[in-house]
């Protein structure tokens, strides 16, 4: 069966695919229009979730294992500051007072009936957090349509992300939930919110995040610090290593009052956020310490192995210099033997030496390198390579030499070449019966 295709997008969705896809550099286009979907095509909170993933925040469509929110709302030391609304004054405000309260109470009893049969009916659709991202952003949005643009900077991003900055920084986190249908939410939001100090205030001391219970988000972290009425703001930080409510302030505040309150709260719990400085930079000092140790060691392991190695390769080259001079000499004590044996040889083999009355004989008297004399009779029809046989037998003779007369001077031809494989004989060579001949020593040649 064939895929369904995918709708076409309208000229708006189009333009906002576009613009996602160059806030983000995404390249893939199927990617940016899913993620678009899925912010029903809500460009900022798309944007806004998709920085959180590069700055290794999980997706709200991603999100790790669901766990209850980590704040600590369970310590009776917490700093409780409620606003009650003012008393009537006078016979007239106390009349009127008086006239409204059945309807009042007649309104308010009816509208938590109605509420509470409707949840068995239809469960609250703000149990089911799908988006918190866009719910957040949806929010300032509707806050600035309604207050204006000149408002505390609002935390761009979930609770869960807000408390984990505020941890990660070591900041106050201060937590405004926004009750829509509360009769004092437009006063505080224009006459103290809104104002030029607490604006300052709030930016130069802590992050700000904000968002309504009518939304799923809001909803869930209203359900976390269960508020008693509205307006409400809680102050959170980091005490004894977890996220901790530190303050609670309720009810219509006016800005003097609500700087000097946060301002309290903030003096009463700056020990224990110094404490945690201290305990955060002491364990990042020992971290770094540990890390420069374990440098330390590394390089001292390294340098030792490089010693290690150096010293193997120096006696692995002193080994092969020690096997190459063993092996030289070896060489040389197999070369001495067979140049002996080669010697014994020849020897053995040389014709025996003719009487001098003989009238064939030869008398020849060789001068060897080490200015020694060697006498020797040889018969005219003898080769010249008999003389060299005789020679190299002798122990006095270099391994190689030639024989040279002395004038004219001439080297003997006693070992058969190419040109002349059978050396001639004594006579052919021009030998008198008596001859001194030169032994020249070739070896170093």
């Amino acid at each position: 069966m064939a895929a369904p295709e995918e709708p076409e997008l309208s000229q708006a969705q189009t333009e906002k695919l576009l613009q996602f896809q160059d806030l983000t550099g995404l390249e893939s286009m199927d990617q940016c229009r899913r993620t678009l979907e899925q912010h029903n095509w809500n460009i900022e909170a798309a944007v806004q979730d998709r920085l959180n993933e590069q700055e290794g925040v999980p997706s709200v469509f991603n999100p790790p294992p669901s766990r209850p929110l980590q704040v600590n709302t369970a310590d009776h030391r917490v700093y409780s500051y409620i606003v009650s609304r003012p008393q009537p004054r006078g016979l007239l405000g106390w009349s009127y007072y008086l006239i409204m309260l059945p309807f009042r109470f007649t309104y308010y009893t009816l509208l938590d009936i109605f509420r509470f049969a409707l949840r068995f009916v239809r469960p609250d659709p703000r149990g089911r957090v799908t988006d918190p991202v866009g719910d957040v952003v949806s929010f300032i949005h509707s806050f600035e349509e309604r207050y204006g643009r000149a408002h505390p900077v609002f935390y761009q991003g979930t609770y869960s992300q807000a408390l984990n900055d505020a941890k990660r920084e070591l900041r106050y986190l201060l937590v405004y939930l926004h009750g829509d249908d509360h009769q004092d939410t437009n006063e505080f939001c224009c006459s103290t919110l809104c104002t030029e100090e607490v604006v300052t205030f709030l930016n130069t001391q802590m992050l700000f995040w904000a968002c309504s219970t009518s939304k799923p988000e809001g909803f869930r972290v209203s359900q976390a610090l269960r508020e008693n009425t509205y307006p409400f703001l809680a102050m959170i930080m980091l005490k004894d290593r977890k996220m901790t409510v530190v303050g609670r302030l309720e009810g219509l505040i006016q800005p003097e009052d609500f700087i000097n309150q946060l301002t309290f709260i903030m003096d009463a719990n700056q020990t224990y956020l110094m404490s945690e400085r201290l305990e955060r930079e002491e364990r990042n000092q020992t971290q770094v310490l540990r890390q420069q140790q374990d440098e330390a060691y590394l390089a001292s392991l390294q340098a030792d192995q490089e010693k290690d190695r150096k010293k193997r390769e120096e006696q692995e080259q002193l080994r092969q210099e020690e096997e190459k001079v063993l092996q030289t000499a070896l060489a040389e004590e197999r070369r001495r033997r067979t140049l002996e044996e080669e010697k014994e040889r020849k020897s053995e083999c040389l014709p025996p030496e003719p009487p001098a009355d003989d009238p064939e004989s030869v008398k020849i008297v060789f001068k060897l390198p080490n200015d020694t004399r060697v006498e020797r009779r040889f018969l005219f029809g003898q080769s010249l390579t008999v003389i060299y046989d005789f020679l190299f037998s002798l122990k006095e003779t270099p391994e190689k030499f030639q024989i040279v007369t002395n004038f004219p001077r001439r080297v003997l031809p006693c070992l058969p070449t190419e040109e002349q494989p059978n050396p001639p004989t004594l006579k052919e060579a021009g030998l008198s019966r008596s001859e001194v001949l030169f032994v020249q020593d070739l070896t170093d040649d």
